[in-house]
C-alpha cells in the first residue's frame, strides 16, 4: 500500500499590507520588467494585486486548539537540509520562503517574505524586494545578505536537490539592503524563478556560530508561523504558534496556520498508529490501506460520529507508485528481464483479495492529468522523440503502455508464461525449478521495506516470483537505515511513491536525469542514464506554454513507461481521511486537495466529544 506522506520527501516545493504594481507576465523586453506581486509559471495568476486571501482559506477562521498527528518510524535530526540523519516532521512551519504557492493553481506564487518579484520575459533573472517587516524569530530582519548565504550555502552543503537546482545561480547582485537579484547560468530554464522563489531562507548570523552539516536536535533560528517548543527525540516533536508572527496578516496566510500547537506523535508502525488514533491519541490520519478504510476503524466512536470517514476531490497526478527496480545492479539491468518481472506481478487478485477492489492501477507516471501519456503520441510529441528514435523501443512511438492484466484468480498463468518468455530471449535459463541469469547467476534479489504495511503485497509478489524460479528476500529495517541505504542505493528493489505536480519541471532531473543517477540522495533511485529522458526534461523546463509542458511531459512519460523502471502499481483518485469530529474547514478543497493549515479547531464541536487525553 502507499506509503503515508512522511514516508516520502518531494522535491522543494513548489502577501503584505500593500503590493506593488501590476503581474509580471506580459511580454515585454528584459529591460522594462516590473515588480509585481506574483508569477505563473504559464499564463496569468488566478489572484489580482489587491487579493485578500485564498479562496481555500477563510479569513475569519479562529485561531487557538491543537492538532495532533501521528508518524512511523523515528528521527534524529532538526536539520532538514543535509542527507544526514532522518528530519522530523513539521519542520517546514518554521522556515519561510520568498514566495508561496498557491494551492488552487497549477504553479503560481505569490509574495511572502518578497512584496515583489521582478522577472524579464526571457526568464533569464529574478529580482526580489524584500518586505520591511520580515523577520527572524530572533528579531533580526530578513534581509538581502541572508538571501545570497542561503543560495551559497544549500548549493554547497545542501541536500543534492538544492545543489542541482541553486547551482543554476550564475551570480548574484546586491541592490539594497532589501532588493536581490539573481541571474542564471541558462536562461531557457524558464522554472528557475520559481524554484528560487521556494528556496528556505537561512540566517546568515545565526549559522557564523552553527556548524551547518551537522545534524542537531538544537531547534534551529527560523522566520515562519510556528516556533519549535518541544523535542523527544525520536518520539515527538511539538509546534507552537508565533503569535508575533510577522507574516500572519499577508493574504496568503489569513485563515491559515491556525491551531496554537502542532504536534507529530512517532509510532513503531502503522497498526501502532491506527489504535492510538483510536484511542484518541492522534487527530486525523490519512489512509490510503483500502481494507483499513472499510473495517479497521470500526468502533462505538465512529458510530456516534464522534470519528468522521471522509473523501476529499483532487485534481493533482497521482505520481508513479510501484516496486523499483536498482538498474545499477546487474541482475535488472536488462530492459527486458525487468518487463518479465512487470508480467509477475498479479494486480487484479492482489487488488481483489487484499484491498477490496479499491485500486486502480496505474499506467503512467502522471496518472490522473492531462500529463498522461494515456493515447497514442501526438504529431507534437513526435516531434520530440524523433532525434532518439535509435535508442528507444519502438513502441515509445506508437503504442499506449497498459500494465499486464491477470484474470483475477490468482493463478496469474498468462503472465508467467509471458514473463518466462521474455526472460528466455533475454539469455536467462531454466532448471531444476531455478532461474539463472543471462551471466550463469542464480536469480535473486532483496526487497528492501521501510513500512511493514508493504509487507503483504511484497510477500504476494515474491510468490508470484517463485514460480518463475526468481529468489526474492523480504527485508523490513528501521527508518534511520533505510534512509541511509537509499541515499547510496545500496538496495535491488524497494517500494516508493514519486508525487508529481500539475507544472513538472527541475524536480525531474532531479527525479529521472543522468547527473542524478551518480549522485547520493536524489530520487532518482532506478538508476535512469537516458539522453532522451534528458532532453525530454530540458524541454520541461523550457516550455514556454502549457501546450509545450504537456508534449514534452508526456514524451517523457513515454520513455519512463517502455523503460520498465518499475512495476507500477496502484492508486486512488479521492484523498481519505480519518479524522476526530472536532474541526472545521473551508467550504473550498483546491486542485492540489485539502490544505490542513487552512483547518481549525471547532470548540464547542470538541467540548462535546468524550475526553480522549
Amino acid at each position: 500500500m502507499r506509503p503515508p506522506p512522511a514516508a516520502r520527501r518531494s522535491a522543494p516545493g513548489k502577501g503584505a499590507l500593500s503590493f506593488l504594481a501590476l503581474v509580471l507576465l506580459a511580454a515585454v523586453s528584459p529591460a522594462l520588467a516590473e515588480p509585481g506581486h506574483a508569477i505563473a509559471m504559464h499564463g496569468l495568476p488566478k489572484y489580482g494585486p489587491d487579493f485578500e486571501h485564498f479562496d481555500y482559506a477563510d479569513a475569519a477562521a479562529p485561531k487557538g486548539g491543537s492538532l495532533i498527528l501521528s508518524k512511523t518510524g523515528a528521527f534524529d535530526s532538526l536539520n532538514p537540509f543535509i542527507i544526514k540523519g532522518v528530519p522530523a516532521a513539521g519542520l517546514d512551519l518554521l522556515f519561510e520562503r520568498l514566495l508561496k504557492r498557491s494551492r488552487d493553481e497549477p504553479f503560481t506564487l505569490y509574495g511572502r517574505i518578497a512584496e515583489s518579484v521582478e522577472v524579464p520575459d526571457d526568464r533569464s533573472s529574478v529580482t526580489f524586494t524584500l518586505r520591511r517587516q520580515a523577520r527572524f524569530h530572533d528579531g533580526s530582519p530578513i534581509t538581502a545578505e541572508d538571501v545570497i548565504f542561503s543560495v551559497e550555502t544549500l548549493r554547497k552543503k545542501g541536500r543534492p536537490n538544492h545543489r542541482l537546482y541553486y547551482r543554476l545561480v550564475e551570480r548574484m547582485e546586491k541592490l539594497g539592503r532589501r532588493k536581490i537579484k539573481l541571474i542564471f547560468k541558462d536562461a531557457s530554464n524558464r522554472e528557475m524563478p520559481l524554484i528560487m522563489g521556494l528556496m528556505p531562507i537561512l540566517s546568515k548570523s545565526y549559522y557564523q556560530d552553527v556548524e551547518f552539516e551537522r545534524t542537531t536536535l538544537v531547534p534551529p533560528l527560523g522566520s515562519g508561523p510556528y516556533r519549535l517548543e518541544a523535542v523527544d527525540p525520536g518520539r515527538s516533536v511539538s509546534y507552537r504558534r508565533d503569535p508575533g508572527y510577522w507574516g500572519r496578516d499577508l493574504p496568503v496566510n489569513r485563515g491559515q496556520y491556525n491551531f496554537d500547537l502542532v504536534r507529530y506523535d512517532y509510532y513503531r508502525d502503522g497498526v501502532v498508529a491506527l489504535e492510538a488514533f483510536k484511542a484518541g491519541l492522534v487527530d486525523l490520519r490519512p489512509e490510503s490501506d483500502p481494507g483499513r478504510w472499510a473495517s479497521g476503524y470500526a468502533s462505538p466512536a465512529l458510530e456516534r460520529g464522534d470519528v468522521l470517514l471522509e473523501e476529499f476531490p483532487h485534481g493533482r497526478p497521482a505520481g508513479m507508485y510501484g516496486f523499483v527496480f536498482n538498474t545499477r545492479r546487474p541482475v535488472f539491468r536488462d530492459r527486458g528481464v525487468r518487463a518479465a518481472l512487470v508480467h509477475a506481478f498479479d494486480f487484479e487478485w492482489i487488488n481483489k483479495t487484499l484491498f477490496h477492489g479499491a485500486y486502480e492501477r496505474t499506467a503512467s507516471y502522471f496518472e490522473n492529468s492531462e500529463l498522461a501519456a494515456a493515447a497514442p503520441p501526438t504529431p507534437g510529441e513526435l516531434a520530440l522523440l524523433e532525434p532518439y528514435r535509435d535508442r528507444l523501443p519502438a513502441e515509445v512511438f506508437s503504442d499506449v503502455y497498459r500494465p499486464p492484466r491477470s484474470d483475477g484468480s490468482g493463478q496469474g498463468r498468462d503472465g508467467l508464461k509471458r514473463a518466462m518468455r521474455l526472460l528466455q530471449a533475454a539469455g536467462w535459463t531454466f532448471r531444476g525449478g531455478r532461474a539463472f541469469t543471462a551471466g550463469g547467476q542464480p536469480a535473486a534479489f532483496e526487497i528492501l521495506l521501510v513500512d511493514p504495511r508493504n509487507e503483504r503485497l511484497a510477500l504476494e509478489y515474491r510468490r508470484k516470483l517463485a514460480r518463475l524460479g526468481v529468489v526474492a528476500r523480504v527485508r523490513t529495517v528501521d527508518s534511520a537505515q533505510y534512509q541511509y541505504r537509499l541515499n547510496t542505493y545500496d538496495f535491488d528493489m524497494i517500494v516508493y511513491l514519486w508525487d508529481e505536480s500539475l507544472s513538472p519541471g527541475n524536480e525531474q532531473a532531479f527525479y529521472w536525469g543522468s547527473p542524478a543517477a551518480g549522485k547520493e540522495a536524489t530520487r532518482n533511485y532506478p538508476g535512469i542514464t537516458e539522453p532522451a529522458a534528458d532532453a525530454m526534461i530540458a524541454k520541461i523546463t523550457a516550455a514556454h506554454s502549457r501546450s509545450q509542458l504537456i508534449a514534452a511531459t508526456r514524451a517523457l512519460d513515454r520513455i519512463l513507461q517502455w523503460g520498465h523502471y518499475v512495476v507500477p502499481l496502484f492508486h486512488l483518485r479521492r484523498d481519505r481521511l480519518a479524522y476526530w469530529n472536532r474541526f472545521a474547514r473551508p467550504a473550498m478543497t483546491p486542485l492540489y486537495g485539502y490544505q490542513l493549515d487552512s483547518w481549525w479547531e471547532d470548540r464547542e464541536r470538541t467540548a462535546r466529544l468524550p475526553r480522549r487525553r
